[in-house]
C-alpha cells in the first residue's frame, strides 16, 4: 500500500510560505498588469490576484488555493529515500509511463521537479546519448544527488538545471516533451511555471503529468496529493495546452497528456 507521508515542512516554515505568498501577489511591479483570474480577463479595473489564501486548509496543504484547488506542500530533499524506495517500480511502474510518453530516440525532454533522478536516468537511458535530459529541481540538495548519480553512472547525456518557484528554466522552444511525475499539485505557482513550460515546448510538443488519481477513494494517497482529469484539464486550458491522451494502467495514477498547439 502507498502512504504519501513523506517529510513536510514545520507549521512554522508552512506559516511563513503563506505569508510570503500572500505579499507575493501585490508587489509594485505587478501594478500594471492587466487585470486576470488565473488568466481569464474580469471586469474590475484593479489587478487580481491569481491564488487564494484560505486560514482554514488541509494540515497537509499551504493554504494557498488555485482555480479552487488547494496546493500541497512540497516534499523536501528528506524525502529522497521515499523516491528512491525499492518499491516504486511495482507501485507506479515507471516503464509504462516512458511507453506512454512515445520517446524515439534523441529527444530534449525535461524531467520537472526530478528530484534524486529516479526518472531521469531511465529517459536518458531511452533517447539515448543523442538527446538531452533536462533536470529541473528547486533544490539543491535535489541538483547535487542527481549531479553525484549522473557522474557515478557515467551518464552523459543528463543536464542539472535550477529551475524556480515560477519558472523552470528551459530553453524557448527547445523542448519535445516535458514530464512531471507527483509533482504538478505541489507547485507553489502553477500558472506561471506552466506558461513557462508551454514557452519552452516546440509545436507539438508534449506536457505529461503523473498524478495520483482523485476521482478514486480507495487510492491511500492523502487528497491533497491527488489530482482529477478534470481539473487538471482546467488548468492547462488556462495556459493554452490541450490535452491529447490519458492512459489509465498505473495502479494508482494518471497519464494525463496535454499538447501545444498553433
Amino acid at each position: 500500500m502507498v502512504n504519501h507521508q513523506h517529510p513536510r515542512f514545520s507549521a512554522a516554515l508552512t506559516m511563513a510560505l503563506i505569508i510570503a505568498g500572500v505579499l507575493a501577489q501585490f508587489p509594485a511591479a505587478r501594478a500594471a498588469e492587466a487585470p486576470l483570474v488565473a488568466g481569464i480577463q474580469v471586469s474590475s479595473p484593479k489587478p487580481q490576484a491569481r491564488y487564494e489564501v484560505r486560514a482554514i486548509h488541509d494540515p497537509d496543504g499551504t493554504g494557498r488555493f488555485y482555480l479552487g484547488r488547494e496546493i500541497a506542500q512540497v516534499m523536501g530533499a528528506g524525502g529522497i529515500f521515499w523516491l528512491d524506495r525499492p518499491e516504486r517500480e511495482a507501485e507506479e511502474k515507471p516503464a509504462v509511463v516512458i511507453d506512454a510518453m512515445g520517446l524515439r530516440g534523441g529527444e530534449v525532454v525535461a524531467d520537472l521537479g526530478a528530484g534524486s533522478g529516479y526518472f531521469t536516468f531511465l529517459l536518458a537511458a531511452k533517447i539515448g546519448k543523442s538527446g538531452k535530459v533536462l533536470a529541473v529541481d528547486i533544490q539543491d540538495e535535489m541538483l547535487d544527488a542527481l549531479q553525484r548519480r549522473a557522474a557515478a553512472q557515467g551518464v552523459t547525456n543528463v543536464e542539472e538545471v535550477k529551475g524556480s518557484e515560477t519558472d523552470p528554466h528551459l530553453p524557448a522552444g527547445g523542448v519535445d516533451v516535458v514530464l512531471m511525475v507527483d509533482v504538478y499539485h505541489e507547485l507553489a505557482y502553477p500558472y506561471e511555471v506552466m506558461t513557462n513550460v508551454r514557452e519552452a515546448l516546440k509545436p507539438g510538443g508534449q506536457a505529461v503529468f503523473v498524478e495520483y488519481r482523485k476521482e478514486d477513494p480507495r487510492v491511500p494517497i492523502k487528497e491533497v496529493h491527488k489530482m482529477s482529469i478534470e481539473q487538471l484539464t482546467k488548468e492547462m486550458k488556462v495556459v493554452g495546452l490541450a490535452r491529447v491522451r490519458t492512459v489509465e494502467s498505473l495502479p494508482s495514477q494518471h497519464i494525463v497528456i496535454f499538447e501545444k498547439r498553433g
